[in-house]
């Protein structure tokens, strides 16, 4: 059986930035234990796998995603990759997607070459310093914070990119992932962040959607602003827009371009 698959760079205005998703249509959906083996097959942070739904009323189609070793809740980056897949290599002609997906209904929009999603916010609460994270990571935060992920607030972006953490320290500690954020270095560009998440089988994720979800929401109340800009500053680098909505959302936008084009044998 051939399954068609798409490299998408998700948060990228040119190749080789961003973040690489894998996507891969299904016409129906396989057992668990074969998405998790193609996600590990493709090697990526994230594999996402959607499926047509036929009653439409709630959704257009259901959407999963696959680090190499487990299954997320939520995911930007492979979100942004399905969404671009759809729209610029299947036709899709519609200007909005509704995803079903483990944290509900996202909808993805065009407008002009950006794509926006609409994602639950998930503002982080503070959290009690851990001594074991600071010492995986190799230097001590500011502060420390928790939603789904543990974010550690440094003072100066400098400092976010000279972190050379301890991987194997940090996949075993108790959280699903360590998101570092300091604010921006200038060039319009409100707070910087990394994403290093080795439990989960990804030790620095390039550029991370889902975090900015807990992101846009803490810098916006600091910053006072319900519009931002972001920049993870991995290696690949990506930048993330947000904005603030009333309703306890959050839109999270980029650009995404396809890389490659295939086919996957079962």
């Amino acid at each position: 059986m051939d399954l068609p698959l798409y490299q998408v760079d998700a948060f990228a205005d040119r190749p080789f930035t961003g973040n690489p998703a894998a996507v891969m249509p299904l016409d129906q959906w396989l057992p668990d234990d074969q998405l998790q083996a193609l996600a590990m097959e493709n090697n990526l942070s994230e594999t996402a796998f959607f499926v047509a739904l036929e009653d439409r009323a709630e959704a257009d189609f259901h959407l999963r995603w696959f680090t190499p070793t487990v299954e997320v809740d939520l995911c930007g980056h492979a979100t942004l990759a399905t969404a671009h897949v759809l729209f610029e290599d299947l036709g899709y002609a519609e200007r909005s997607i509704r995803f079903m997906s483990k944290s509900g209904v996202l909808t993805v929009v065009r407008d002009g070459e950006k794509l926006v999603m609409d994602f639950p916010a998930r503002p982080p609460q503070p959290h009690l310093y851990d001594d074991a994270v600071a010492a995986a990571l190799g230097a001590r935060p500011r502060h420390f914070m928790k939603a789904r992920d543990l974010v550690v607030y440094f003072d100066d972006p400098r400092d976010v990119a000279a972190l050379t953490p301890n991987f194997a320290a940090l996949a075993k500690l108790k959280y699903f992932a360590v998101v570092a954020t300091a604010p921006g270095g200038g060039d319009g560009v409100d707070f910087v962040s990394r994403f290093f998440g080795p439990a989960a089988g990804v030790d620095e994720d390039p550029v991370t959607g889902s975090a900015h979800a807990e992101l846009f929401p803490f810098w916006g109340k600091k910053l006072n602003k319900t519009a931002l800009v972001a920049r993870q500053i991995s290696k690949r680098g990506g930048t993330v827009w947000g904005r603030l909505l009333d309703n306890d959302r959050v839109e999270i936008s980029g650009l995404a371009l396809t890389y490659l084009k295939g086919q996957a044998r079962l």
